[in-house]
């Protein structure tokens, strides 16, 4: 059979993978893809769409409990975990549903199976009809990543979950382990200890939400306590005995170790590359703990193959790896690319309350030399977060006392995942303290709290 030629071919259609498609067929080039699994990969399908499409469930029923305080009536409150599955899943269909009508609208040509890479510009794809041969100057690894397991912590599916068996349960975890606080983590931790799981959560690094600033950390830590969470810190599991129906999980701090019982545990301890059976070995690409190497334009250093989004390496977000699609098409189309920055990527994490943050964290500055002025502003001194039932929140934020850069935000708080785009495009825009000072915030919002954490930075905050 005859090899298909194309301009390029796109290896995974997550939200690297499919952007990257669009933009290229944008640019007047014929494009292939190619999924073994979902089109829209693990972010649309068992990832950032489904789970929040949960928590959202979680935090309305959250709410039904906190009626009294709003004066309403809300009786016999309760849930239905298969329908608040189900209703997850409905989301995530209608989205993955919309890739393929995407693929279809851009001229992209699907081809579902697992590829190879045999030579350089070559792709074969075994799908369930037989093999396809491809060809094309240009290709892109879009192959995402999976769950790391560690040794004697693997998924059974029954006592031990990953993120897959956490977004379809088979029950109501009564007791659960939750094993790293990192964003996957926390948002199960909170989702199932909101419905009333009895939730712990082992972090082995000295905080929970180990990459966001302490001060905010500390926040979210008080919360989540609150909420009845047990938190253990610097902490490993070393094992789990399985039984009937419960595990016994070894938990070592400080050198001690103490034996605890639990009847569900949910392993998310980061995450590995989709690097194996592509033959990037013989094809000379460096790879470094199931990462692809590649330079600052996803550039593998073999002639015509790029690599983006997870399997390229941290930070790990779905919109990372969408830009980083869009600039590799832009740049195998001859046109200005620009590097996808890390520094300049939000992070937001779903949990009750939320966390988001873009830049460096105050510890971070400081480490890197620079003179700092820090802001902070309380929810509670705002009159839209007190008037929302929200008063537990802060927003923190890092200038250069010599420039006035805005080096990095932080917040904690009711919706802080949808606020710190305004940071996010101020940094784009090379702003100063004085340009942030000088915008005219809306009131009442929850943004305004934007704006006295800047004017807090330079002692001249009003509400506080």
């Amino acid at each position: 059979m005859a090899a298909q030629n194309f301009d390029l071919i796109v290896i995974g259609a997550g939200p690297g993978g499919y952007v990257a498609a669009i933009r290229a067929s944008q640019l007047g080039m014929k494009v292939a893809i190619v999924e073994r699994e979902n089109l829209g990969g693990i972010c649309l399908n068992w990832g950032c769409i489904p789970t929040k499409a949960m928590l959202r469930s979680s935090e309305v029923f959250h709410l039904m409990h906190r009626a009294k305080e709003f004066g309403l009536k809300a009786t016999g409150v309760d849930y239905d975990l298969d329908a608040v599955v189900k209703r997850s899943r409905a989301v995530a269909g209608q989205l993955s549903g919309g890739i393929g009508h995407l693929m279809k609208k851009n001229k992209v040509t699907v081809f579902m199976g697992e590829a190879t890479i045999p030579a350089k510009g070559k792709v074969t794809v075994k799908g369930e009809k037989g093999t396809d041969e491809l060809t094309a100057k240009n290709i892109v690894l879009a192959t995402g990543a999976r769950a790391r397991e560690l040794p004697g912590l693997e998924a059974d599916g029954d006592l031990v979950w990953t993120y897959r068996h956490a977004l379809q349960p088979k029950k109501m975890p009564k007791k659960l382990l939750v094993i790293g606080s990192g964003a996957i983590g926390i948002e199960f931790a909170s989702f199932y200890n909101t419905l009333g799981a009895d939730t712990t959560v082992v972090e082995v690094m000295d905080r929970v939400l180990p990459v966001e600033d302490a001060e905010i950390s500390a926040f979210a830590k008080k919360q989540f306590v609150k909420q009845g969470m047990k938190i253990m810190e610097k902490s490993t599991v070393k094992q789990l005995d399985r039984g009937k129906g419960k595990v016994t999980a070894h938990i070592e701090t400080g050198g001690k170790t103490e034996k605890m019982e639990f009847d569900t545990v949910i392993s998310a301890v980061g995450i590995v590359g989709n690097v194996e059976g592509l033959g990037l070995e013989e094809l000379g690409v460096k790879i470094d703990r199931t990462h692809v190497i590649t330079d600052e334009f996803c550039r593998t250093g073999v002639e015509g193959l790029y690599a983006i989004g997870d399997i390229a390496g941290a930070p790990w977000l779905a919109h990372k790896a969408s830009h980083e699609g869009v600039m590799v098409a832009d740049l195998i189309a001859g046109k200005h690319a620009h590097p996808v920055k890390p520094e300049s990527i939000a992070g937001c994490t779903y949990c009750h309350p939320q966390v988001a943050s873009v830049g460096y964290t105050e510890a971070k500055a400081k480490e890197l030399g620079y003179d700092i002025k820090v802001g902070r502003f309380p929810f509670i001194g705002n009159g839209k977060a007190i008037a929302l039932g929200e008063p537990e929140g802060m927003i923190k934020t890092v200038f250069d006392a010599k420039t006035g850069e805005l080096l990095g935000a932080h917040m904690v708080g009711a919706e802080v995942t949808e606020l710190i785009q305004g940071y996010v495009v101020g940094r784009q825009l090379e702003t100063t303290e004085e340009d942030l000072m000088n915008t005219v915030f809306p009131h009442p919002t929850l943004s305004e709290m934007m704006h006295e954490s800047v004017l807090d930075a330079y002692d001249r905050v009003i509400h506080m």
